[in-house]
């Protein structure tokens, strides 16, 4: 009996092992039509298993939305996956290897007559399904541009990628998002006066691979090489044959939280411009949390943390935040507010807030310390107070490398 007990417990401890031994994969499907590729995950488990000499566990998912955020979490080893999930990976400890198709841009495309985005305001936008690339697409190029999916008075989110353009010409809604080759393809075909209001930079096309950095140097040679060799081609999906440049995945990862590239009733500046106003006077507001500015910060900045809690959006609600700025600053006198970059929505926020509060004159720094630091500009890494700023603020902030304090 104690025999029969004790294999017992090891055959199922061998087991578990051999469970968790196994290279686990995601093959993420985006749900709209185009996407909706045939992959039988069984061949893809029995190809992988061969290549890498391991155990392999495939799933095949089109809830987009989970599997982001499995990305977050690091729960495979292996992601294939559109664009916008591979670019979450890659900013969470995987590596690319490469992608199915060349890179491709997206547009947001309105009825003849529309200019611009706000035109669209109380309309309707066909979009493919939430998590699809192309809704993500179609909220990020609408923060960039200052506007949200908010502006419309209905969002139809269906799963057939190629009806939007045609919705737009019979005139069932007023916009749409499409791959710009897919645009210019219906518009020369069907002679269409849809009109192109709004750009993506590249976006990497088809399905990315993606690994997890920590996986065994051994176990990843074998996949890169194989998934990069002529004879690499995954059923269903395709062959690796290209490689996007790592720009275009941040830029997609940013996208999904991009902050709009203007904001009215203040003026936006670069770094140049913040040193010169700076020289003249005006304090510089660190709206980034108390640890990263204590880390460093740009010479002579106030820090006030603005406590994001709302949506980065430009619909965001304000008093789901809390922010001490109104009570500290003089809304008679300019001020600039700053954060983490164009991605960073804290100084946008701050802003907007500064606005409604009633301030005189706002400068959003949009590149925040990122762009400061990338130009050379003097930083410290010590705690400022206000009294202290308040001191020196109108002492020159010398760009020079030497002064920069670290």
């Amino acid at each position: 009996m104690g025999r029969v007990l004790a294999w017992t417990l090891w055959a199922l401890a061998f087991a578990s092992a051999q469970a968790a031994a196994d290279l686990k994969v995601m093959v993420a499907v985006d749900p709209s039509d185009r996407e909706a590729i045939v992959i039988s995950v069984i061949d893809l488990q029995a190809t992988l298993t061969r290549v890498t000499g391991q155990s392999v566990s495939a799933i095949r998912s089109g809830d987009l939305g989970d599997v982001m955020r499995s990305t977050r979490t690091g729960e495979y080893d292996v992601y294939i996956a559109p664009a916008h999930v591979a670019a979450s990976a890659l900013g969470h400890g995987y590596a690319l290897i490469g992608s199915t198709e060349r890179d491709e841009t997206y547009q947001l495309v309105a009825k003849p007559g529309v200019t611009t985005p706000g035109e669209l305001k109380n309309g309707k936008i066909y979009l493919t399904q939430q998590d699809s690339v192309g809704a993500y697409m179609a909220r990020g190029m609408l923060n960039e541009s200052g506007q949200s999916l908010k502006i419309f008075q209905q969002v139809m989110y269906r799963r057939t990628s190629g009806a939007g353009l045609f919705a737009i010409d019979t005139g069932l809604v007023d916009a749409t998002v499409a791959k710009s080759t897919d645009v210019e393809s219906w518009v020369k075909q069907n002679n269409s006066k849809a009109t192109v209001v709004l750009s993506s930079r590249a976006v990497p096309g088809g399905m990315s691979v993606v690994v997890k950095k920590t996986l065994a140097d051994a176990t990843r040679a074998r996949l890169e090489n194989w998934l990069l060799s002529p004879a690499g081609t995954i059923s269903g999906i395709g062959r690796v044959a290209y490689r996007s440049d790592p720009a275009n995945y941040k830029y997609v990862s940013a996208l999904g939280n991009w902050t709009p590239s203007q904001l009215p009733g203040a003026t936006i500046v670069t770094a140049a411009e913040v040193l010169a106003l700076q020289q003249k006077g005006v304090p510089i507001v660190d709206v980034r949390i108390a640890k990263e500015y204590q880390e460093k910060h740009i010479r002579g900045a106030i820090s006030i943390p603005y406590a994001e809690k709302s949506l980065k959006d430009v619909a965001f609600d304000p008093a789901m935040d809390e922010w001490a700025g109104p009570q500290l600053l003089d809304k008679n006198k300019a001020v600039i507010f700053h954060c983490n970059g164009a991605e960073c929505w804290k100084s946008y926020k701050a802003a907007r807030v500064a606005l409604t509060k009633g301030f005189k004159s706002v400068y959003w720094f949009r590149g925040g310390f990122p762009e400061w630091d990338e130009h050379g500009l003097a930083v410290e890494s010590l705690p400022t107070t206000m009294a202290e700023t308040a001191s020196r603020v109108a002492q020159p902030v010398l760009p020079a490398a030497a002064t920069k304090a670290h």
